[in-house]
C-alpha cells in the first residue's frame, strides 16, 4: 500500500469544485451502509436521501467522477465505494501525528474508526514531560521536543492539532517546517499556515452556538404560532412581545439574537 508522504488525492487536478469534495465522504458513508447490508445497486434518490443531499445534486458530483449509473437499475454500491475511496486517497495509507494528548487527543487516538478509513495514528506527541513514554491507545507518547524527528521517520503529511489554543500556533508552525502539508485544528483560534498547506478547524462551541441560535429561533416561532392559535370571541388577546434592539424576539422575552462569544 502506498503512503501519504508520496502520493497525493487527484480531486484537484481533475477539477472538482470543493464543494463536491465535501459531499464525497457523506456519499461514502452511506454507500458503506449499503455494501455492509450487501446492496448491490442504489437509486440516486436513494442514495441521496440517506447522505442528506438531493438527488441532482448528486448526479451532479458523481459526473466529476465520470459515473453516471445506469438507468433503471441505478449505481453499482461497491464501484462507487471504490471510486470515491480513490478520489479521497482513501485506497492509500496516511499517517496522522496527533499533537497535544489531553482529554481529546486521547480519545481520538482511541477512535477505532481511522484505520478503516485509510488513516493510521503512527505518532501521539505532547509537551508535558511526565507525558513521554505513557502508552496511550497502544502507543508511547513523544515529547514535542522530537517534533521533527517523529514527523520525519513515520513518513507523517497530516497533523492533528487538540493542544490549547495558545500553543497552537507553534505547534502548527513546526509541523509545517518538518513536512507536514495538511493539518486538521481542534484548538479553538485561526492557524496562519503557508501556500501549499491545507488547515481544516473544527469548533464544536461554534457548532453549538449556531445549533443554539436555531434552538432560540424554533422557540420564538412556536411562541409566535402560540399567540396567533388564541382565537375566538371569548379568547384573550395575547400580549404582544416587545421586540429586541435586532428585531428578533426569544422565548422568554428580550434576549440578543447573537451573543457574544
Amino acid at each position: 500500500m502506498a503512503t501519504g508522504r508520496t502520493h497525493r488525492p487527484a480531486t484537484r487536478s481533475r477539477g472538482i469544485p470543493e464543494a463536491t469534495v465535501a459531499r464525497l465522504p457523506l456519499y461514502l458513508r452511506a454507500l458503506t451502509a449499503l455494501s455492509e447490508r450487501s446492496v448491490p445497486t442504489v437509486s440516486s434518490e436513494e442514495l441521496a436521501a440517506a447522505a442528506g443531499v438531493n438527488s441532482a445534486k448528486l448526479r451532479k458530483d458523481f459526473s466529476y467522477l465520470g459515473s453516471y449509473g445506469t438507468r433503471g437499475v441505478g449505481y453499482d454500491v461497491e464501484y462507487l465505494v471504490y471510486q470515491i475511496s480513490r478520489e479521497l486517497g482513501l485506497t492509500q495509507d496516511w499517517p496522522v501525528a496527533i499533537v497535544g494528548i489531553g482529554n481529546l487527543g486521547a480519545a481520538l487516538a482511541n477512535y477505532g474508526g481511522f484505520a478503516s478509513r485509510g488513516f493510521r495514528v503512527a505518532a501521539l506527541i505532547d509537551a508535558d514531560p511526565t507525558m513521554a513514554g505513557t502508552p496511550v491507545a497502544g502507543i508511547a507518547v513523544q515529547h514535542t521536543d522530537d517534533l521533527d524527528r517523529i514527523i520525519s521517520e513515520n513518513g507523517v503529511s497530516i497533523g492533528v492539532i487538540t493542544t490549547p489554543p495558545g500553543a497552537a500556533q507553534q505547534v502548527c508552525d513546526r509541523l509545517v517546517a518538518a513536512g507536514v502539508t495538511s493539518i486538521l485544528n481542534f484548538a479553538p483560534t485561526v492557524l496562519s499556515v503557508p501556500d501549499g498547506v491545507d488547515v481544516r478547524k473544527v469548533d464544536l462551541s461554534i457548532e453549538l452556538q449556531i445549533l443554539a441560535f436555531h434552538e432560540q429561533r424554533k422557540a420564538g416561532e412556536e411562541a409566535a404560532a402560540d399567540g396567533r392559535a388564541v382565537v375566538g370571541d371569548d379568547a384573550e388577546e395575547a400580549p404582544p412581545m416587545r421586540a429586541t434592539p435586532t428585531g428578533r424576539k426569544g422565548p422568554d422575552g428580550d434576549m440578543p439574537a447573537v451573543m457574544p462569544a
